[in-house]
């Protein structure tokens, strides 16, 4: 009989990456059965999981009873909480997922994977103590330790997809365009393909949930200093990109309100480090161990063309 998959964030790029590749290994597909978790089940991602025959259930993480029915008969959880920001962000995030791990384990759960990321505070030496959504992903972590569950850890670099989004390279008027940053240009960021690689370090974990009990895999396929990131989107695109260091006033300018958290954790990664000291051996190790080879920047950008007009 097959173990009850439940996971949280399903419509998303790191729940539905698990699905698909769960749904797309043989050994996996006959070993759990999934049961996709999320806010919306109306959504155009939930109605496409349910035509793959994909168990589709709502919840959310501030409604413990909803927690409580869609862990029901779950094996085995992914989850993952969702950053706020403002006054009391932290604090509700941390309280929704102690709430989710107490709920996993009361329903007699036997394993969870949960999505974390390091206590930039700590790493730190309270240097940058304003990245409080990382901060309470690590103590979220720290609790789930704590329980009478087994558990392991999928802690993701940063995003590829970001470049698309947030990070996307800006036009200078005169045909280039440019990748503009408060660090040093040696700065260095493990790249993740979320949406295309989360299943392939999760479902290692769920291959073999023994030989993973209490590791945490620092999920990127590589580190890439931002120079590097600007000449291989230049190589792919066609465009020509630089990435150029500017002042933290400067890069302030037009943010959003939670601006200060970006800040500090770009200053936080060019300091420290993304996982600390041994981000690079950190890194290697999760590579390693993946269940399947993992994309490079490069090939992302091949398969996912930058739109820069």
């Amino acid at each position: 009989m097959s173990k009850l998959l439940a996971v949280f964030g399903a419509t998303g790029q790191q729940g539905g990456s698990i699905v698909s590749h769960v749904l797309n290994d043989a050994e996996l597909s006959s070993q759990y059965s999934i049961r996709a978790i999320t806010r919306d089940p109306s959504t155009v991602a939930a109605q496409a999981l349910k035509k793959m025959d994909v168990n589709v259930v709502k919840a959310d993480l501030d409604d413990k009873s909803s927690i409580r029915v869609v862990l029901k008969g779950a094996h085995t959880v992914f989850a993952l909480s969702i950053p706020t920001f403002g006054r009391d962000a932290k604090f509700q995030e941390v309280t929704r997922g102690k709430s989710m791990a107490d709920v996993a384990v009361a329903e007699g759960v036997q394993y969870i994977i949960f999505s974390t990321l390091p206590h930039v505070t700590t790493v730190s030496g309270g240097k940058y103590t304003n990245v409080t959504a990382w901060d309470a992903q690590a103590e979220i972590e720290e609790y789930i330790r704590t329980l009478p569950v087994r558990s392991a850890f999928f802690s993701p670099g940063s995003f590829m997809q970001n470049f698309q989004q947030l990070m996307a390279p800006r036009p200078t008027g005169s045909g280039a365009y440019v990748i503009s940053r408060p660090v040093s240009p040696h700065t260095l960021l493990p790249l993740i393909d979320t949406a295309g690689d989360t299943g392939k370090y999760v479902g290692a974990i769920l291959a073999e949930p023994d030989k993973y009990e209490g590791k945490v895999f620092c999920a990127a396929s590589a580190l890439y200093s931002m120079q590097e990131i600007a000449h291989i989107i230049t190589k792919v695109s066609g465009k020509t990109v630089t990435f150029e260091q500017v002042s933290v006033e400067s890069f302030r300018q037009g943010l959003p309100p939670w601006g200060d958290v970006l800040v500090e954790m770009m200053l936080y990664q060019q300091d420290f480090g993304y996982y600390g000291p041994k981000t690079k051996e950190l890194v290697a190790w999760a590579v390693e161990n993946a269940r399947g080879k993992v994309h490079t920047f490069e090939e992302y950008l091949t398969e996912n063309p930058l739109q820069l007009q």
